[in-house]
Parts: structure tokens; sequence; C-alpha cells
């Protein structure tokens, strides 16, 4: 599962969700990718489903980039536990993606596999999505 070596802090204030993606907004590296149209937390493991799901696409041949990394601890309280005593203890990793954020980009395949492969991703990921290409942002 993706989640950072080392923190500074074990547990963070959540963040802002709202407004515009201010980075890795177009490709960068890959010739397909896919975008977010809203905002949404996503958690280690729904990038790692998603990362499954592309590299059993490709077989062999194909590049995949994640253009996104969870660095924020998300924490719960223990069922049937009073109010107070504290925050909760870190359960998962997640991420903040924003509307218009790359997620993954891949090249090594055709036009038509990359919209087939995108399509089973997006079924994994708790955001609307857009599939995008290089010849279409230029």
């Amino acid at each position: 599962m993706l989640m950072p070596s080392r923190v500074k802090y074990r547990k963070h204030h959540l963040r802002e969700t709202r407004g515009v993606s201010k980075k890795a907004t177009s490709l960068n590296f890959g010739e397909y990718g896919l975008r977010t149209i809203e905002n949404s937390y996503i958690n280690q493991r729904q990038i790692e489903a998603c990362r499954l799901t592309i590299a059993r696409f490709f077989k062999t041949g194909g590049k995949l980039w994640i253009r996104i990394f969870p660095d924020l601890s998300i924490t719960k309280k223990p069922a049937e536990t009073r109010m107070g005593k504290g925050k909760g203890d870190p359960a998962y990793w997640a991420t903040v993606v924003k509307k218009g954020r790359i997620l993954f980009e891949i090249e090594g395949v055709s036009k038509s596999d990359a919209i087939e492969i995108f399509k089973q991703v997006s079924f994994k990921l708790p955001v609307k999505t857009k599939f995008v290409s290089r010849d279409e942002t230029i």
C-alpha cells in the first residue's frame, strides 16, 4: 500500500476540498490521462485498486505514472466510544483531489485500449472522471 515512510505529525487536520486544482492539471508524462471532475478524498486502497486494474490491462507493454500520493492520515475513534478523550488513532492514508487534477497517465497503448482502461479505473474511484489525451489538450 502507498503510505509515507515518515511524517512530521501523526495526526492531521482535514484539508480543504473546495476549489480547482492548481497543480497537475495537464499531461506531463504520458499520452493519455484521467482527470477529475469533482472534489473528494481518495484513499490508499482506491489508488492501489486502480494501479492493479491498469497493470492487468498492460500485461507486458505500457507505462504508468501515478500523479497522486496519500500523505494525509485519516483518524478513526473505536466503535461505541464516548465523546471526548482526544482524537482517534490513524486508520488509513488519503489524499485530497480537486477538480481538474490528473490522477493517472499512461502510454504505450492504443487510444481505444486507453479509453477502456480508464473506464474500468473510474469504477474504482469515488469521483467523476474524464479521459484526456495529449492531442486534445494542445
